[in-house]
């Protein structure tokens, strides 16, 4: 497996702003988070690069976002991802050149309905643009989880563990985070974005391109723990989801269904499990 990776917009962007305080009025430079669209194309032997799904993303780790959805999306698996690589279409405007990656596979897949056409999605969700109840609903699962699970002492240290590696959410308090750790609470890869989904679509394909094992003990979130967050997690065969927010229903009863340990509200006071 290999990744081209040329140069990229950057995660963050300057902006002149004017900041009201009380009867202060003071002009200053502000940072805001990158949001731009990201198009995944999808090739194969005997098929052309074609367009599989367009999100709304933060710049960077585009391959890796890429890599991710393809695991989450039952397309393929991690050995089954062959390149990742900025799309090279002379058609494509200057604005359009590094928003537009191509992962080729293996094997041609069985792409559900949805992607059949140019589907699209927000940076809110990740089960935008689907379009049935069903569809919505499908779990590709995972292996599932075989090792050791965390207890409540070491998923309350998660959240602070986290927030260290949000260096971007530290300049723009803009964006989403998603990380992996161990059963000892320790992280082991954190990526940030402006859509939650993109944040653990990234954490997850940075294993899958660097060859490793995408699963881990938790897959760890700053934000709220909702159905498509669960998918995720059961597709990449984690061992618990933990949120620093409130879980949905639909998750708590997805993650019960599926043998995946479920916290929500975690902080370093407390930690409620719900699967």
């Amino acid at each position: 497996m290999t990744a081209d990776t040329p140069r990229r917009p950057g995660p963050s962007v300057r902006r002149r702003v004017v900041e009201h305080r009380g009867d202060l009025e003071m002009r200053h430079e502000d940072r805001l988070a990158t949001e731009e669209p990201l198009e995944i194309r999808l090739a194969s032997p005997g098929r052309a690069a074609t367009r599989a799904w367009v999100t709304m993303r933060t710049p960077g780790h585009d391959f890796e976002l890429a890599a991710g959805w393809v695991l989450h999306e039952g397309l393929a698996e991690p050995s089954g991802i062959m390149r990742v690589a900025y799309c090279t279409d002379s058609r494509l405007a200057p604005e359009q050149e590094f928003n537009v990656v191509t992962v080729t596979l293996a094997h041609s897949p069985q792409l559900p309905h949805r992607h059949d056409t140019a589907a699209t999605g927000s940076s809110a969700c990740g089960v935008c643009g689907k379009e049935s109840v069903d569809a919505a609903t499908q779990v590709s699962p995972g292996p599932g989880w075989t090792g050791e699970r965390l207890d409540a002492d070491a998923v309350r240290r998660l959240p602070e563990r986290l927030r260290t590696g949000q260096a971007l959410f530290e300049r723009t308090g803009g964006v989403h985070a998603a990380g992996l750790a161990t059963a000892a609470g320790e992280i082991l890869a954190v990526r940030e974005d402006v859509g939650r989904h993109n944040a653990v679509d990234k954490v997850v394909g940075s294993q899958v391109l660097a060859g490793a094992d995408p699963s881990a003990a938790a897959l760890v979130v700053s934000g709220r723990a909702g159905f498509e967050l669960v998918q995720k997690a059961v597709a990449s065969g984690m061992g618990a989801l933990v949120s620093v927010g409130a879980p949905t229903s639909l998750a708590a009863d997805l993650a019960t269904a599926s043998g995946l340990d479920l916290w929500g509200f975690a902080s370093s006071e407390r930690v409620i499990r719900y699967s």
